[in-house]
């Protein structure tokens, strides 16, 4: 998937393993639970999307716009470090 619309989207649980999803709109889809290892993200707009613990090892996310995205319990590398880091509520 490159330069997609997919915004409202119900992708909950789904298996987006390695997917290339660049340049897509992801505008407040549902992402729960996804594992989304090693997928490409970049540039996507992910803006109030539904990330609840989804799975983003390894993921792309070069210049991924997450605003205001549900993120609680998605585990995620660590910026500095690269190490599994697990989201939760500020």
């Amino acid at each position: 998937m490159s330069s997609s619309n997919l915004a409202n989207i119900n992708l909950q649980g789904a298996n987006l393993r390695a997917s290339h999803i660049t340049w897509t709109t992801l505008r407040g889809a549902d992402l729960s639970f996804a594992k989304l290892y090693r997928a490409k993200l970049c540039w996507s707009n992910l803006t109030g999307a539904k990330l609840v613990e989804a799975v983003l090892l390894d993921a792309n996310l070069n210049e991924a716009n997450f605003r205001n995205a549900d993120m609680r319990g998605a585990i995620m590398p660590d910026a500095g470090t690269g190490e599994p880091t697990f989201k939760t509520e500020e």
